[in-house]
């Protein structure tokens, strides 16, 4: 028996197990957030005896005397105080890693009550943030250390809620302190425990399932193979390609394939049932590159070839100008696959209800996963229910189905409550990553440095299903070219299937990767011409009334060169400053129907914001609060967020392409504006139990329009990134300049650019996904993610001139925040050590020797 205090309450226990388990499965203290289990995320961290500690790492028996506190032990002053800073300082995003971070801000704070910037990122070090960049955690562990110190009451602040307003996220609180509910932190009577039992090679046939000694385990309830099923044997987002379940006789696509579903008691039992599924398999060759995918001999994966995705995008006549240019740069680009790196695992519960089911969940779209839980079980639609809960990070990992579908069918068939987690270890594995890509760009210029023209092929392995890999490939091309003004384009891309791990949607979609050839091609071609990296962007760079490359006419929103001007002070201070610049669409676009859709219900005199649109960390719910204010003039008091749900809310389709932001909130300003009508010299009173709905539907053109300006997208945004160096090579300082039309929430857009530049300095100079015959090397503190102490400082500027009424002048900023580091980093290290790379991650640098 091992007996310790666990926020000032003597518990014993006889179970030898991880304090993380103990904590929160005995004593339902989810404020200890499960990330990795593995010691390499920080998401569970506790203070024992003091300091701050991972509790997936100790074990009861270590524990004999000692004290344990988690958020949920803090005092109620503690608790206003931590929830105030954090939420005033806007260091809540998805918050999934908050309460480890204020736990190690608790044991700063207590041992050091007046720490300094650097000790305070040191204290965070072992908390892994894939949101804010540390940047606002940072300021909020020394706002609370002040108000500590000076034993001031927490401040009272008055909203009126308008755009333009810093207003507190309407989430932050809760999470700062460990109470908002993510889908792992579900507990229901009678609730089983699923998992999948997944193939150990990247391409086989299964021959057959022996399922005997499994089922003899103890506990459990439910094994279910293909021949089970009461739906569909594969689901997909766009296209139907991915198994449900693997049959016999059925050809595993890679290592992650799910081939048999458990369901048990105790999590002890599922994985005792998981080890003794025995399957026979053919074992086949596999195909892990994307050159092996190409060859005329190689093994078909899918139906319909290897070639999941072909695009040409051609206008002018690119050959032509490139033969008449002054100069011209060709060059070959490799970039490798990413790990997302979300801090909460793939969860979801299921549960029978009515003569269906429903399913609570944290991804990025609810009707999405509706249409294809449906699928899974043979429901029909209308049987199906989808409830989001908290979001632990999206940045795109979180589009595709992983384990909500699981839950659904082993929901149906034993009718109880299932919760499926996946481990870390399978979240890396199975997930869509973003995609490695090979290009060969070339770009050519007059003597002057105007651009005239780009020709440029970008191969992509989207791994074994679809996933988004086609319309990843599709905005790589679109904007490969980049914001300027020329339009005489060859770009050809190819997307192929391969036996690796799925590569989908991840922020930038496409663009990260292209946009980094295109924007290195410019600084040689500056060279050539004798003028500097600034020069030649500023010279170039689209200005209203201009055409893109892709066609479309600038609108008079468009501010490339005014983030070029303000990021020109700190170029000409530092000359061998890195810089880059990008646009992003706000939307699908290429004429794909794309309507966000809200509904405000009036309830007990408050407003509720129905829609589907999936807040993932990036303050949706916020900003929907802040439209809705600034068009009735009500106060944020009578305006309330309520979490995504099929039975109440409108389709607003997937969050993702920056949309949200710009659909959803136009929807809402239009429905807000018929709420406004209606008050007229009344009270919300007057109006109870009205709803009022209204949608925005943007049209566009689709890809190879032959229109002479056709709408490639409805909206984008423009940035500009540069990025200074200290004498040793490490990074000084990134400045981030970005034209975000009208920033809804400033403090919100900034976190999000913060956090964008910090995801990417990892993808420049620290991060990969190795793969060793189709399944990832990598644990999750292997990654080479950023951590808190080896951050610059980031200055995010923002630049906007929008006067549309369109979602009240917003644009998106969620992607193209990460989308101009790389480059400007590459340039950066190209001025320090004279190598000029073109493969990430960079080499030779602080953070990543020459291997």
């Amino acid at each position: 028996m091992y007996t310790f205090t666990v926020n000032g309450k003597t518990v014993s226990t006889d179970k030898d197990v991880k304090l993380m388990t103990f904590l929160r499965e005995d004593l339902d203290l989810t404020s200890v957030k499960n990330g990795c289990s593995e010691g390499g995320c920080g998401t569970c961290t506790v203070v024992i005896d003091g300091k701050a500690a991972k509790s997936c790492v100790q074990k009861t028996s270590q524990l004999e005397g000692k004290h344990v506190l988690t958020c949920e032990g803090l005092t109620d002053r503690e608790k206003d105080v931590y929830a105030y800073a954090f939420t005033h300082c806007g260091a809540v995003q998805c918050g999934f890693c908050t309460p480890g971070m204020v736990m190690s801000a608790k044991a700063l704070l207590d041992a050091n009550p007046d720490p300094t910037r650097q000790e305070a990122k040191l204290a965070i070090r072992n908390n892994v943030c894939r949101c804010t960049g540390y940047k606002k955690v940072v300021d909020a562990i020394l706002l609370a250390g002040k108000l500590f110190r000076e034993d001031a009451p927490v401040p009272h602040e008055d909203f009126t809620g308008a755009v333009g307003e810093n207003l507190p996220r309407v989430d932050a609180p809760a999470k700062a302190v460990g109470a908002a509910e993510y889908t792992d932190d579900i507990r229901m009577e009678g609730m089983l425990y699923g998992g999948a039992v997944r193939s150990d090679y990247p391409r086989a046939i299964v021959k057959a399932i022996d399922l005997t000694e499994a089922e003899k385990v103890p506990g459990v309830v439910r094994l279910v193979t293909a021949a089970d099923l009461p739906g569909e044997l594969k689901v997909g987002h766009l296209k139907r390609d991915q198994w449900v379940l693997v049959p016999v006789g059925g050809e595993v696509h890679f290592c992650g394939d799910p081939i048999v579903l458990v369901a048990a008691e105790t999590r002890e039992a599922l994985d005792a049932a998981r080890a003794l599924v025995k399957i026979d398999y053919e074992v086949l060759t596999p195909v892990l590159s994307v050159y092996e995918a190409m060859a005329p001999d190689a093994p078909q994966i899918q139906e319909g070839g290897n070639l999941l995705s072909h695009e040409h995008l051609v206008r002018g006549d690119a050959e032509g100008k490139l033969k008449a240019s002054k100069y011209v740069v060709t060059t070959k680009y490799h970039t490798p696959p990413t790990e997302h790196a979300f801090l909460e695992p793939e969860t979801a519960v299921a549960a029978p209800e009515n003569d269906g089911v429903v399913i609570w969940s944290g991804d990025q779209g609810i009707y999405q996963t509706k249409r294809e839980c449906a699928d899974a079980t043979g429901l029909n639609p209308d049987l199906v229910r989808v409830v989001a809960k908290a979001v632990g990070g999206g940045f795109g990992g979180k589009e595709d189905m992983s384990v909500q579908h699981h839950a659904a069918v082993l929901a149906l068939l034993t009718q109880r409550p299932v919760k499926m987690f996946m481990t870390r270890k399978e979240s890396m594995l199975c997930h869509p990553k973003r995609h490695g890509f090979e290009m060969e760009v070339t770009t050519g210029c007059d003597e002057n440095g105007y651009i005239t023209a780009m020709r440029a092929t970008l191969l992509t392995d989207t791994g074994a299903f679809a996933s988004l890999g086609g319309p990843v490939l599709q905005r790589a091309c679109t904007h490969a070219a980049g914001p300027y003004n020329y339009q005489d384009i060859d770009i050809d891309g190819k997307a192929y299937y391969t036996n690796n791990p799925p590569c989908g949607a991840f922020r930038g979609f496409g663009v990260t990767q292209s946009v980094f050839a295109s924007e290195c091609n410019l600084n040689k071609l500056a060279e050539l011409v004798g003028i500097s990296p600034f020069e030649i962007r500023y010279r170039n760079a689209i200005r209203p009334g201009q055409t893109l490359p892709n066609g479309q006419i600038a609108d008079e929103s468009t501010a490339l060169v005014e983030t070029l001007d303000a990021v020109r002070p700190y170029y000409e201070a530092n000359p061998k400053a890195g810089i880059a610049c990008a646009m992003k669409n706000s939307g699908l676009g290429v004429g794909i129907p794309d309507t966000g859709r809200c509904t405000l219900h009036i309830e007990k005199g408050v407003v509720h914001i129905r829609t589907s649109a999936a807040c993932i960390g990036q303050g949706l719910g916020t900003v929907l609060c802040q439209i809705v204010c600034e068009t009735t003039g009500l106060a944020p008091a009578q305006v309330v967020w309520d979490d995504p749900d099929t039975s109440i809310a409108p389709n607003s389709g997937n969050t993702t392409a920056s949309r949200q932001t710009l659909f959803t909130g136009e929807a809402t300003r239009r429905a807000a504006t018929e709420l406004k009508w209606a008050l007229e010299g009344r009270t919300l009173d007057a109006v109870e139990g009205v709803d009022f709905h209204q949608e925005y539907t943007g049209i566009t053109d689709k890809l190879g329009s032959d229109r002479e300006h056709p709408v490639s997208h409805i909206a984008y945004g423009y940035a500009t990134h540069l990025v200074e160096l200290n004498e040793d090579g490490t990074l000084k300082r990134v400045v981030a300049a970005h034209d975000v039309g009208r920033a809804v929430n400033p403090v919100s857009v900034e976190g999000q650019i913060e956090g964008g530049v910090v995801m990417s300095l990892g993808y420049a100079l620290t991060e990969d996904f190795p793969l060793e015959n189709g399944r990832p090397k990598a644990v999750y503190a292997s990654l080479g993610l950023f951590r808190a102490d080896k951050t610059p400082d980031v200055t995010a500027l923002i630049v906007g001139k929008s006067h549309s009424e369109l979602a009240c002048g917003a644009k998106g900023i969620g992607e193209i925040c990460s989308i101009p580091t790389p480059p400007a980093v590459q340039l950066a290290y190209y001025n320090w050590n004279g190598e000029f790379q073109t493969s990430l991650p960079l080499t030779g640098t602080p953070y990543k020797k020459k291997p």
